[in-house]
């Protein structure tokens, strides 16, 4: 397969570049994807992503050390160019050498070409094949491309279109993300040409995850997909989330009230990470105007970390927002990560070799 998977093996270019067993990378949830995770994860055959841009200023380095202390495997970490330590992360992540790093479309050429000289795999997310393209032409090594239905922000266009169109407009591997949970999804993003799969909603369902059991259960609790959809309301950006009572709240709530929680918001935030007044405003309109973030965007842009953090580490669910891919409706049970890889690739390996089959029964029908 153009993959390079065969009967007996998961084995792609993406395993190559990334050093891990399997092509299951897990993604690098806010608040979620901690050294634990992460080296659970790498533990268990996939390759973690943590979670650098929630990460406070100054203890970016003390998390990298404790997933090596978890872990042998190597890991990455991700950012985005408008958070106040990126320069930080960017600065650990080339002096522990760590294998990959995963951003939106902040980094310029410049940056890029600087972590792809330090040896670093460049891993951006796009969510449209006008991006992936422009993020290899800066210098991308991979690209991971996120269908709608992932959690989080995410776009409007299902993975099995996006999948196509990104593959058809790159020639760097590409990592499919968006509804894949399973070894049935990791057999079908090869099949397509992906070179793997990158899961959050998977992993942030798993034993190793930091997830408070309460905000757990609101998730292994959801079977209807259509409870975990697209809102507008957090920060003026499409973001997929599991319903609740806040998420319903703010929906309903005027623009004077949605000001004054994003103000709160912002203010929190801005006490968590210790900026400055007028670094606050720098960030601001570096968002305006290399995002494209509107004015109210970008003053709603602190809501979601906060609100996140309140249900994903303070675990008040109903208080907060619960980001999520509409895999958890498909997702019955909260099993270790080694279960979870494990599973995936046994059950990839059983599809491909039926899909083998066919083939093979073709081929000889066809001589």
């Amino acid at each position: 397969m153009s993959a390079g998977t065969s009967n007996a093996s998961l084995h792609t270019v993406l395993c190559d570049l990334l050093g891990c067993r399997y092509p299951i990378v897990q993604t690098a949830m806010g608040w979620v994807a901690d050294a634990r995770l992460v080296a659970a994860s790498g533990n268990a055959g996939a390759f973690g992503f943590l979670a650098g841009a929630t990460i406070p200023p100054g203890e970016v380095e003390r998390e990298i050390l404790r997933v090596r202390a978890l872990s042998e495997r190597p890991f990455g970490i991700n950012f985005h160019m408008f958070q106040p330590n990126a320069d930080e992360v960017i600065e650990m992540a080339i002096r522990h050498r760590l294998r990959a790093v995963s951003y939106g479309r902040g980094p310029d050429a410049k940056m890029v070409g600087r972590l792809k000289a330090a040896g670093i795999v460049c891993m951006p997310t796009v969510g449209a094949a006008k991006h992936a393209a422009k993020a290899v032409e800066m210098g991308a090594d991979v690209v991971t491309v996120q269908g709608g239905e992932g959690g989080g922000h995410t776009g409007g266009t299902p993975t099995t279109l996006l999948l196509p169109q990104v593959l058809d407009s790159v020639s760097v591997p590409v990592v499919a993300a968006g509804g894949f949970f399973d070894g049935r999804g990791l057999a079908a993003a090869l099949a397509y040409g992906a070179a793997g799969v990158a899961m959050g909603t998977r992993f942030l369902m798993s034993a190793e995850s930091p997830v408070p059991a309460q905000t757990l259960e609101r998730y292994v609790k959801v079977r209807d997909p259509g409870q975990i959809r697209v809102s507008l309301a957090i920060d003026g950006l499409p973001q997929r989330m599991i319903d609740n009572r806040l998420l319903l709240e703010l929906e309903k709530a005027g623009p004077w009230r949605r000001t004054w929680l994003a103000l709160a918001a912002a203010r929190k935030w801005q006490a968590r990470t210790g900026m400055r007044g007028t670094q606050m405003l720098a960030t601001a309109w570096r968002a305006m105007r290399e995002q494209d973030y509107s004015a109210a965007q970008t003053l709603m842009a602190a809501n979601a970390p906060v609100l996140i953090q309140r249900a994903m580490v303070e675990g008040c669910p109903d208080e907060g927002v619960l980001p999520s891919g509409q895999a958890a409706a498909a997702i019955g049970a909260i099993e270790s990560c080694e279960q979870i890889v494990a599973g995936m690739a046994v059950q990839a390996q059983a599809r491909l070799a039926v899909l083998a089959a066919l083939a093979g029964t073709g081929l000889a029908a066809a001589a």
